[in-house]
């Protein structure tokens, strides 16, 4: 398996070898830089890929033939588009997943508060949702992710167990944070892009396409687009024979601390 460890060891091994030869036969210079080059693309396809499991392992799916999937929503709660999506997910008896930003707690305690109580898990998605958050330090990360789960410790008296990195990134500091909080990484297997697509047609044909047993989507609940398609694509789940089960039910992950 492909993972940051077993890449250290084999570039090691190979820069050994390299130079080794090289103290006996002139080779050429490229060689080194198309070493570097190689072995950063690998890196950066692991920390862009999360379901790579390249740092650490990440829960993207269910391995299972039921006819079942899981929805789920980041980066709120937002003023708009978060209520009405709670509206639609009430009225289709749907229950999801919303991976929140700490931040965004404080003035919209009332709205995170119906999340909880219309029966919604509610994960960490990092307090800050920094731009620069993937060049924190880890000891910062760990931090960030503390922040996030005191206020919604403060707000409904638990804290999250299931952390989902924002961006979708993960690197060495981010994994030594998970590990040090006791956060269960949780990724996705279908991204629906519903933070660029604006095309309503294109997007539901898109993530229509993509229903399949064990599948979590990943959406977001600022996003209008997905909004706009949200009631749609349930009925096309239903009508497919399809049942949308909470992500910690069907992933079989404690939701919280």
């Amino acid at each position: 398996m492909l993972t940051f460890r077993n890449t250290n060891i084999v570039f090691i091994l190979l820069l050994v070898i390299v130079v080794c030869i090289n103290i006996f036969v002139d080779l050429p210079f490229i060689i080194y830089p198309s070493m570097v080059f190689i072995y950063s693309g690998i890196v950066f396809y692991g920390c862009y890929f999360v379901e790579s499991g390249f740092f650490l392992p990440m829960i993207c799916f269910a391995n299972t033939d039921k006819k079942e999937i899981a929805i789920s929503f980041d980066d709120g709660p937002a003023n708009q588009y978060t209520a009405e999506v709670l509206q639609v997910l009430n009225e289709q008896g749907v229950k999801a997943a919303f991976f929140c930003i700490g931040k965004r707690i404080r003035g919209n305690e009332n709205l995170f508060q119906q999340i909880h109580q219309d029966g919604h898990l509610i994960g960490n998605h990092s307090y800050s949702h920094h731009s620069w958050f993937d060049l924190f330090s880890a000891k910062k990360m760990l931090k960030d992710l503390t922040m996030m789960d005191h206020e919604m410790e403060r707000v409904i008296g638990v804290q999250p167990k299931l952390f989902r990195p924002p961006y979708g990134v993960i690197n060495p500091n981010l994994k030594k944070a998970i590990i040090d909080g006791g956060y269960t990484p949780v990724g996705w297997s279908v991204r629906s892009m519903d933070t660029v697509i604006k095309d309503e047609k294109y997007l539901l044909d898109k993530i229509s396409k993509s229903i399949k047993p064990g599948a979590v989507f990943l959406f977001h609940d600022t996003s209008k687009t997905t909004l706009a398609v949200l009631a749609a694509f349930i009925q096309k789940v239903k009508d497919s024979g399809y049942e949308i089960v909470r992500l910690d039910k069907m992933l079989h992950l404690k939701p919280y601390a």
